[in-house]
């Protein structure tokens, strides 16, 4: 069985790639469980050497994967470029793991006390379409670090990248078995790496409703589980911010890879005050993103994935929808949809479900405590923004909005130096930054009488 890989922005087929079956994915559950009895005991400095030799070896190529990433998922080529070069910084970042899992040494009467991070074993590492390449080494870097075997399952729409970084890891050194990737179905591939018993940990990006099966799948194992699920973040603009630097940037804290991010900071939320001269500061700002083909390189926003979501996208604004204004986009083949601002009501679909497109709503607040209040209502807890100039509010307001990741005066969600992920239904555990390796390794206890 196989796949067609569509080009989203001509509905071209780019590739056909074979699924892995259920035999092969225990072939190679089995070949990781193999070799992750010598990684593990990989020498540190060793470890850390061939992960900064694969980080070396993709950055030669980020050209090369930019440009399949551009092909494959339809993201502009400036967004590709940071993708594969994501990659390659976040490995680098963890190639220093290795030397620094660092245990304690606990004073107790009668003897020594020491601890020590122990690797888990296999880790299924579930990727998303939305971003392929960065959040593939969100789970697999850490992962390889600690001294686990990865096998990755990229999603079937968009499994080029992934499978080049697979190639790119044997050349840089990474010994075989270590890290596999197998494109394939999830009901297949990722299914299995819930229920195998020799896979100790998965990861999985996703929605909340696939989240929530994987979860229980593993809790018949008490295996661990990452999940970094839906989002619908809040931008929260208050009177007295740069209201011209606000609105100039809210369009790409939201539009940005077509709006298909968790973190996408889908509800603008405007104190009533300033909410008519926001407006008008943002119409500009919304018709202005520039959208078209992905391998421009002045193109800030390419198409949606595929047909099947844009009718999904298409569904939440319909004829008689409370559309503010609209941005423009392509005629023509491509799965195009353009920029657009709705002001409905605040129980209207588009508020409360996350849409996963570029569609955002505006909607106007009182004071502090209604716009926390507003924010705090939905079931997710992801990401979101504060704009304001004075200090206090906004770390007032950013202890009270509930959220795992939050920016103020700013859009940027993501570092590879500090840790990433939601609060309530927008997931479990952290990515990147020094806690990853904490959900990488367990720690084990040893007492030595004296």
């Amino acid at each position: 069985m196989s796949f067609d890989v569509i080009n989203p922005a001509t509905e071209k087929v780019v590739r056909t790639v074979p699924h892995t079956t259920l035999d092969d994915t225990d072939a190679a559950i089995s070949r990781a469980q193999k070799a992750f009895e010598s990684w593990r005991d990989v020498a540190p400095g060793d470890r850390a050497r061939l992960l900064r030799r694969f980080a070396e070896v993709v950055d030669s190529h980020v050209e090369e994967l930019a440009l399949l990433e551009v092909e494959n998922s339809g993201h502009t080529i400036g967004n590709a470029r940071w993708e594969a070069g994501n990659v390659r910084d976040v490995l680098q970042y963890y190639s220093a793991a290795p030397e620094r899992l660092f245990g304690k040494q606990i004073p107790v009467a009668g003897g020594l006390d020491v601890t020590f991070h122990e690797p888990l074993g296999v880790v299924g590492v579930i990727v998303p379409w939305n971003f392929p390449m960065p959040i593939a080494g969100w789970g697999f870097a850490p992962a390889l670090a600690a001294g686990n075997t990865v096998v990755l399952k990229p999603a079937e729409i968009t499994p080029l990248t992934a499978i080049r970084l697979g190639e790119l890891a044997l050349e840089a050194g990474i010994p075989e078995g270590v890290f596999q990737v197998l494109p394939g179905k999830g009901s297949v591939v990722g299914n299995r790496f819930v229920t195998h018993p020799l896979v100790r940990k998965v990861v999985f990006t996703g929605s909340t409703e696939v989240g929530k099966q994987i979860m229980a799948g593993c809790a018949n194992q008490v295996k661990r589980v990452t999940l970094e699920l839906g989002g619908k973040s809040a931008n929260i603009v208050f009177a007295d911010s740069d209201l011209e630097k606000a609105a100039a940037t809210a369009p790409y804290g939201v539009f940005d890879n077509a709006g298909q991010d968790c973190c996408a900071r889908s509800r603008i939320l405007v104190q009533a005050s300033v909410y008519d001269r926001f407006m008008e500061l943002l119409e500009p700002a919304v018709k202005g993103v520039k959208v078209g083909e992905p391998g421009d390189e002045a193109t800030e926003m390419g198409p949606l994935i595929s047909a099947a979501h844009l009718s999904k996208v298409t569904s939440y604004v319909p004829d008689d929808a409370p559309v503010a204004f609209r941005g423009s986009a392509p005629d023509g083949p491509g799965f195009w949809f353009p920029p657009t601002v709705l002001t409905p009501a605040y129980d209207h679909p588009a508020v409360t479900e996350e849409i996963f497109g570029p569609v955002v709503v505006v909607l106007p607040f009182t004071d502090e405590a209604d716009a926390i209040r507003i924010a705090n209502d939905s079931e997710y807890g992801l990401s979101g923004s504060i704009w304001t100039q004075d200090v206090g509010r906004a770390i007032r307001v950013s202890r009270a909005v509930e959220a795992g990741n939050l920016s103020v005066n700013s859009h940027s969600s993501v570092r590879y130096s500090t840790p990433f992920g939601g609060v309530k239904q927008s997931g479990l555990g952290r990515e990147l930054g020094p806690d990853a390796l904490d959900s990488f390794t367990e720690v084990k206890n040893v007492f030595i009488a004296t």
